[in-house]
């Protein structure tokens, strides 16, 4: 295997603090710097954003939900969630949340989010479920070099089978095209059509490269 092909296989260490608590950022950020992480910190949606429009996207983030302008209510959070899978649909999104339990995490398991802890949460319980992700997201990897995807889909039952293939051909597309870095020769030698066809689904689901 060569140097290239291995540092493939190594784990994201870099992470993306989303929360709105200046003090609690910084004692996250710190704490997770002392674990051996590369933290970038964000307060707001706006600010996270910035992040998840450059060329390498976060495979990894800790999102508080509430979060201003609305921090009292999940819309920022959940909105937030959705830009993140879209800019990288390979994301490994860590939900934190000290409102409605099940409600917040029904939403947050439908939009795709990885795991789900509740405030007040231990620092070893945040720590455990970001290495959790890290496992995750490095044996996706692994499937990639072997030609497959793993995805997460979430449709409605009585939308019938059409509906959930086109959620499935959408993440696909994204997925594909975010690991090709969006050239799209690569992500049609990969999904084996022509490059009509890739600008074909750009054009049918709206995708862009984030930007």
């Amino acid at each position: 295997m060569t140097e290239h092909a291995a540092a493939y296989f190594l784990p994201p260490k870099r992470v993306l603090v989303v929360e709105d608590d200046p003090a609690l950022c910084a004692y996250l950020a710190s704490a997770l710097e002392d674990a051996g992480f590369s933290v970038d910190q964000a307060h707001d949606r706006a600010q996270a954003g910035v992040f998840f429009m450059a060329d390498i996207p976060p495979a990894l983030v800790l999102l508080d939900l509430g979060l201003p302008p609305h921090a009292s209510t999940m819309t920022e959070g959940l909105a937030l969630l959705e830009l993140a899978l879209q800019a990288n649909p390979a994301c490994k999104i860590i939900v934190l949340t000290g409102q409605d339990e099940a409600a917040a995490a029904l939403q947050a398991v439908r939009l795709g989010a990885f795991d789900f802890l509740v405030k007040p949460v231990s620092f070893a319980a945040i720590l455990s479920a970001l290495k959790r992700a890290q496992l995750f997201a490095q044996q996706e990897s692994r499937l990639s070099t072997l030609g497959e995807a793993r995805l997460h889909l979430t449709t409605r039952l009585d939308e019938g089978p059409k509906e959930a293939a086109c959620n499935a051909e959408e993440q696909l597309l994204r997925r594909v095209m975010a690991a090709t870095d969006y050239n799209v020769t690569e992500a049609a030698r990969q999904l084996g059509l022509a490059r009509e066809h890739i600008y074909y689904y750009l054009k049918k689901y709206g995708i862009q490269r984030p930007g």
